[in-house]
């Protein structure tokens, strides 16, 4: 049991670190409250569960390709600029939706969450490099079924890393004045903005290394 709870706190610290999907999590928490947040981060679980198929069927030589990683670190610029743009213009939105229903449809936050971490170059080198060794690892010492269930724990981690993160953004939407999720959503759009152009440089680097 306490190998199964090793898994979850490693789920957990995968997804804890500062990056686009919390950024944009928050953000969505401010403006449309739980449940939008909290698919932005089921969206991203979806896309790092293909990864750990592809990581466990042995199909990494696809992507680990220098044509694949820049097409995914340019596209994935694309993706976070423009979700840090839209959060830019309509930061100063919150004022008169905070009282509304959800504007947005709930399938957009999910499909935000599953593009950017679909095609986050850093996801893929996490999944490659320490689940990689941590599966060989596993699979050295454990039956398959064990496999199973220790991947399915840091699923696990992740998932209740994505509720208490929507739980935040909710509540900074009911406890916080208007001015300061302005400010706070604002400040969200910046840091997706910044990790596009992050994206961007390194794909071009890539693109120029060829």
């Amino acid at each position: 049991m306490s190998v199964f709870f090793s898994y979850i706190l490693l789920g957990l610290s995968l997804a804890a670190p500062i990056g686009p999907v919390n950024a944009a999590q928050i953000d969505r928490g401010i403006k449309n409250g739980f449940l939008h947040a909290w698919l932005v981060g089921v969206g991203a679980v979806v896309a790092d569960g293909i990864y750990m198929l592809i990581v466990y069927f042995g199909v990494v030589q696809f992507i680990d390709t220098p044509m694949i990683k820049t097409f995914l670190w340019l596209f994935g610029a694309f993706v976070l600029i423009y979700t840090g743009i839209e959060s830019l213009f309509s930061a100063g939105q919150i004022q008169s939706r905070k009282n509304r229903d959800q504007h947005e449809h709930p399938f957009r936050a999910f499909l935000s969450g599953f593009l950017m971490s679909l095609t986050n170059p850093l996801t893929i080198l996490f999944w490659l490099g320490i689940f990689g060794s941590v599966l060989a690892k596993t699979a050295s010492i454990y039956e398959k079924s064990e496999l199973i269930l220790y991947s399915a724990a840091i699923f696990i981690g992740l998932l209740v890393w994505d509720v208490v993160m929507a739980t935040v953004a909710s509540s900074f939407r009911k406890l916080l004045t208007t001015r300061l999720l302005i400010l706070i959503s604002f400040l969200s759009g910046l840091s997706l903005i910044g990790f596009g152009i992050y994206f961007g440089i390194q794909g071009i680097k890539l693109l120029l290394s060829f």
